[in-house]
């Protein structure tokens, strides 16, 4: 074991308690970080040592570290006060547990400045994160420009409802800044992004504080068949800090526990398929895959823009309005419509009453990845909706198991195909890499083995590899419009007209969130509560184009009637390692799997990484 020197500036990487093992992850950042760390200035590293560190699978049940915080000046940041109970204002002193808005009332009221919020969530990365692995790095920049938010503030400029809070993003979207950006990955470690991402750019612009990275599967989930999510050989494993054996889901694992461990006010995720509401729901976060469309894919690394979106992943309903609001940067089909510009307007209970829901019963179903103890509680929300007013109306959007999987199939040969085309353009605007194409990405991995594949390989790499890299292969075009058929035109679209519905809902940690992702469709998860075991569970709502506002204001009025939100309390232990899988020992450049007549098959659902049952 060894002991981490105070580095200044360098934050905290989750991974740091597992250095000694991964010599080349310590290798590279230590000399990434040997040119430029006498130019950071900010938050100095706690000493991780190796005392804290061996007691750190000891905690097992912690309770949350509630610190009042008074002191500063501030003027009324205004706009958000009316989403703040009159009965909370006196007792949210504590800014454990506070909404956007809540925090905004004690920074205009002089109770806190966003400096002390900012040192308050770090010093909680710095107890939590060795047990949690959900940051991988913090911003060494994070207290000065805090410091310069309280200062705008004092002097009466406000930039947004984000002014002064701390946000963690996901590290795949690009931040030009002292931190890295590398999906995870040691081979993007001392690459140079050219830009803040659009996401990014728009936060900062909000009043943003950007806080850290947030640790992810590596490459999003996209590199190997993987048993496990929440993995990078940059952070580590990521632990669910309701129950530490429970699938923390990716690939947002990181986004979803800090925000449901309050290690930031809200965060950034990413998804393709499940990977913003497949974690959410696994963490009793609130969590919004938008459509496709509505939130700028670029400066993120990418995996396919047919179905690539950021989305918020928060506490409350509320801060997901507020942040959508904030991160929307239309292109593409969305360009053109008008989209409104503050979705808290939608936020009204009530909304449920008459609206019709429609409830496709596989997903209730072992064989489409529903879970007895996850969809018990599910059904509590489904009981809740109707005690609101809403009507339940049985539906069918189709069997993706139908010809041997073939909706599956499909949607991974469409990724496949992107993927190899948009990572070497995201490689290809990088400086100080030698990364150009896929190719180089699993020549890394090869290369370094037994760092990066100790436990799975790069099998989704190799077949997106064996693409042809044209997107106007008719192999890919197909599968694309299959997809879009079953998922939109005949899925989604025909169930909303024929039963007449508001939206569809599945529950969470299902196979319900790739007909959404396919379709390019909003897709929201909403906390319902814990099992007897303690394991988070809820809902999955889904609607057409464009329709966050309707899925807002339904998720509101559940949200306030039934507040599903508790602190985790860590219960159970954390799970060993998984053994080696023993692929560096037999290591081969021949590709483990391949294409047929240019098409994928794949043998467990891409949102949740389970396996299909026959």
């Amino acid at each position: 074991m060894i002991s981490v020197r105070r580095l200044p500036g360098f934050g905290i990487p989750a991974g740091v308690t597992t250095e000694a093992k991964c010599p080349l992850r310590k290798a590279l950042i230590w000399a990434c970080l040997s040119s430029s760390i006498s130019r950071k200035s900010g938050y100095e590293t706690p000493d991780i040592s190796a005392n804290s560190r061996k007691n750190r699978h000891t905690v097992t049940r912690r309770t949350f570290l509630g610190t009042t915080l008074a002191g500063g000046t501030a003027l009324l940041a205004g706009g958000l006060n009316w989403l703040i109970p009159r009965s909370s204002l006196a007792t949210t002193a504590n800014f454990i547990e506070a909404t956007i808005p809540e925090l905004q009332e004690l920074m205009s009221s002089g109770m806190l400045t966003s400096v002390q919020l900012t040192t308050s969530y770090l010093e909680r990365i710095a107890t939590f994160n060795p047990l949690l692995h959900a940051v991988i790095e913090t911003n060494p920049d994070a207290l000065s420009i805090a410091a310069a938010l309280d200062a705008e503030r004092q002097s009466g400029r406000l930039r947004g409802p984000l002014h002064g809070i701390p946000i963690l993003v996901k590290d795949n979207l690009a931040t030009a800044d002292k931190m890295q950006t590398t999906a995870g990955s040691l081979a993007l470690v001392c690459s140079t992004v050219p830009s803040d991402s659009v996401v990014v750019s728009r936060l900062r612009a909000a009043g943003a504080v950007i806080l850290g990275k947030a640790n992810l599967s590596e490459w999003a989930n996209f590199r190997g068949n993987t048993p496990f999510n929440g993995w990078s050989a940059r952070g580590g494993f990521t632990r669910d800090p309701y129950l530490l054996s429970f699938d923390p889901c990716g690939s947002s694992s990181g986004s979803a526990v800090a925000a449901a461990t309050n290690l930031c006010a809200a965060t950034v995720g990413t998804e393709t398929d499940g990977s913003v509401v497949c974690p959410s729901g696994n963490n009793l976060n609130v969590g919004l895959k938008p459509t496709v469309g509505l939130v700028s894919q670029d400066g993120i690394i990418p995996i396919a823009h047919s179905q690539d979106t950021a989305g918020p992943m928060c506490r409350t309903v509320t801060d997901v309005a507020i942040m959508l609001g904030v991160m929307q940067s239309p292109f593409g089909q969305v360009t053109g419509h008008m989209v409104p510009s503050d979705y808290t307007q939608f936020l009204q209970v009530g909304s449920l009453r008459g609206a019709r829901i429609g409830v496709d019963s596989r997903y209730f179903s072992h064989a489409f990845g529903g879970e007895h103890d996850l969809v018990t509680v599910a059904k509590q929300g489904l009981d809740a909706m109707q005690a609101l007013g809403a009507t339940l109306v049985p539906t069918d959007t189709g069997s993706p198991a139908n010809k041997n999987f073939k909706f599956y199939n499909d949607e991974f040969t469409v990724l496949l195909y992107e993927f190899k085309v948009q990572i070497a353009q995201y490689l290809a605007a990088l400086s100080n890499t030698t990364m150009r194409t896929l190719a180089d990405l699993i020549a890394f991995d090869v290369a370094h083995c037994e760092d990066e594949m100790k436990f799975f390989g790069q099998e989704v790499f190799e077949l997106s590899e064996q693409t042809s890299g044209n997107l106007s292969d008719p192999a890919y075009l197909s599968a694309r419009a299959d997809n879009l058929l079953f998922a939109r035109t005949n899925g989604i679209d025909a169930a909303l007209q024929k039963d007449k519905l508001d939206a569809i809902v599945a529950p969470t940690y299902s196979f319900a969130s790739s007909l959404p992702a396919v379709a390019g469709y909003p897709n929201l998860s909403m906390p319902i509560g814990l099992t007897p075991e303690g394991k988070p569970a809820g809902l999955w709502m889904y609607s057409g184009f464009l329709q966050e506002r309707k899925l807002i204001a339904l998720a509101y009025d559940l949200e306030q009637a039934i507040k599903p939100r508790t602190q985790p309390q860590f219960l159970g232990s954390v799970p060993p390692e998984p053994p080696d899988a023993g692929i560096c020992a037999t290591l081969t450049t021949a590709a483990a799997l391949k294409l047929v007549n240019g098409k994928a098959q794949i043998s467990h659902h891409i949102g949740t990484g389970k396996p299909f049952t026959p």
